[in-house]
């Protein structure tokens, strides 16, 4: 990068949030730069080649809403990327299966066949699981209305339009189970996917669980091609229409001057200027590191400081030489008490329980079960899955006292060896006892932990789903920022995690910038960038080269 490159935005990092906001804003006509720390765009999004015949996902194993009126499909298509990307929907009778002991529960893309399901399995919870579905399925619609409005509802006039909102938002999980009078089963069946937002039932809202579980009950599917298409096409966007990618561009710091953002310092020394800044990256590090604790209001810099991050996961990559005939996700637990399994987690990450044990959780997913037509997932015949489980919070376990990010060198320590391969192991006696034996036919074999995850996106912990406590339950910070030009993205926004959550807070802090309503637009079938412009995919177009970044200096 040359020394000053001036630009109308610079956005740090490359995850979806920040991707959905530099494409908004370059069919707006701004010329954009994104700066990534890392060799290939899409965060959360992108996707891993071993032994030239399998492609792992790293955090795209299922989308929701992505139907005729879904969400993540209105805020592509109105960038001009519409039958550029394709959802295959999976089974809409039980595209999760939740199995705990005595119970199994296929997860259908339908309320009244969920809530019949959930009184076959606890037919004594029958009228507290009919109260509580009808706050969760309430609440989620409230809250997507709200995504899709001209204009937000007057404070005054919330509790005719929200009410559910209004009743339950903040509160949490753990309390509206207790206003059920709902059994323990019935809990655990209900609260068996809180692992897609890693919070226990007591520390997550009712509006975090209703928007997650509404998002699915819409429809599940699985992106063709996997994760990577969606940054790839999202980086077509942004270079048609003037923008560039810079990978190995680490932001050391956001310049402010005179109480509004100038731009971006990195690492090599260089700098370039905007008057707009967006970080997609961790919001702590955004703010206590990059603009700096120091440049913070008082109240500001200490609920940040002391944010809670929710729980990371730990993931084992596997293929196998023989097609395991699996397709829906497989929630599985040990025991079934879900509260007792997060009481354990967090004991075990604050010191007062045993670090080891076994995993008493595992979420499988069965990538080549989702997508059949994409090779490269992995070759005819074989099996491409991932076993993942949510692990204590804290890095002490592995044998270090602080996190890659901050300059940890782990990868060649003894205890974090040992306590890897042993988790590892955990995983697979629990994924065999789970799915059968398949310990013979495996061709790769590969962990990421916690630590590898903060390695490569820089998320505090670890954890892919941002903050679960920052001054109060439920808050979040918006996309704009106390620094006038200074905006945020991603994860730890109001908007949520997933894939959808952080595409939906890149076209709200885009709409910010530019004072318009772009979600409510692009809903209603606006197609704000142009085809036309995007370049002709060739044979053989590969997602995951066209996000690698852009060569040499640009023009300024």
């Amino acid at each position: 990068m040359s020394a000053a490159e001036r630009w109308d935005a610079i956005v740090v990092g490359s995850g979806i949030g920040g991707l959905v906001c530099a494409a908004y804003l370059a069919v707006a006509g701004k010329r954009v730069l994104v700066a990534e720390q890392g060799g290939v765009a899409g965060g959360n999004s992108h996707v891993f080649r071993r032994r030239r015949a399998y492609e792992f996902d790293v955090g795209v194993h299922y989308l929701g809403d992505c139907g005729p009126d879904g969400l993540l499909p209105a805020i592509l298509n109105g960038l001009g990327l519409r039958g550029r990307l394709r959802y295959r929907e999976m089974n809409p009778d039980g595209f999760d299966r939740i199995v705990i002991p005595g119970a199994t529960l296929d997860m259908p893309a339908d309320w009244e066949t969920y809530r019949k399901r959930l009184h076959e399995a606890c037919p004594g919870d029958a009228a507290g699981i009919d109260t509580f579905l009808a706050v969760v399925s309430g609440l989620g619609a409230e809250r997507r209305d709200a995504i899709v409005a001209a204009e937000d509802v007057p404070m005054a006039e919330l509790a005719r339009h929200a009410p559910q909102s209004v009743a339950w938002g903040r509160r949490t999980l753990a309390e509206l189970f207790t206003h059920c009078a709902l059994s323990t089963r019935a809990r655990t069946l209900l609260a068996a996917q809180s692992p897609n937002y890693g919070m226990a039932p007591d520390e997550a809202t009712v509006a975090l669980h209703a928007t997650v579980t509404d998002h699915y009950v819409r429809g599940a599917y699985y992106p063709e091609g996997g994760g990577q298409t969606l940054a790839a096409g999202l980086l077509e966007v942004i270079r048609a229409h003037g923008g560039a990618l810079r990978t190995y561009s680490t932001v050391s710091r956001i310049t402010v001057e005179g109480g509004r953002a100038r731009g971006v310092e990195l690492a090599d020394g260089s700098r370039a200027v905007a008057p707009v800044v967006v970080s997609n990256a961790d919001y702590r590090r955004t703010m206590l590191g990059l603009v700096g604790e120091e440049r913070l209001p008082r109240r500001l810099a200490a609920k940040t400081r002391d944010a809670r991050m929710a729980l990371p996961w730990a993931a084992v990559y596997v293929a196998l030489d023989v097609d395991i005939e699996q397709h829906a996700n497989l929630w599985w637990y040990r025991g079934d008490d879900i509260e007792r399994f997060y009481r354990n987690l967090r004991a075990a990450g604050d010191g007062t329980g045993a670090a080891g044990g076994e995993a008493d959780f595992l979420f499988a997913s069965f990538a080549s079960g989702k997508d059949t037509v994409t090779p490269r997932i992995c070759p005819p015949g074989h099996s491409n899955f991932q076993l993942m489980t949510l692990c204590p919070p804290g890095f002490e376990r592995w044998g270090v006292t602080a996190g890659p990010a901050d300059g940890e060198k782990y990868r060649r320590n003894p205890a974090y060896r040992a306590e890897k391969a042993r988790l590892t192991e955990a995983v697979l006696d629990a994924a065999e006892e789970a799915l059968g034996p398949f310990r013979g036919h495996i061709t790769h074999l590969e962990t990421a932990t916690p630590l590898t995850h903060e390695r490569y996106t820089r998320s505090t912990g670890g954890t892919p789903f941002g903050m679960a406590h920052w001054g109060s339950a439920g808050a979040r910070p918006d996309t704009a920022t106390f620094v006038e030009g200074l905006y945020v993205a991603g994860a730890n926004t109001r908007y949520g995690n997933g894939i959808t959550g952080s595409a939906v807070s890149g076209i709200a802090c885009a709409g910010q910038i530019l004072g318009r309503r772009l979600m409510h637009e692009v809903h209603g079938g606006a197609t704000l960038g142009d085809p036309a412009a995007l370049p002709r995919r060739r044979p053989g177009w590969d997602p995951l080269d066209a996000s690698r970044g852009d060569d040499g200096p640009l023009a300024s």
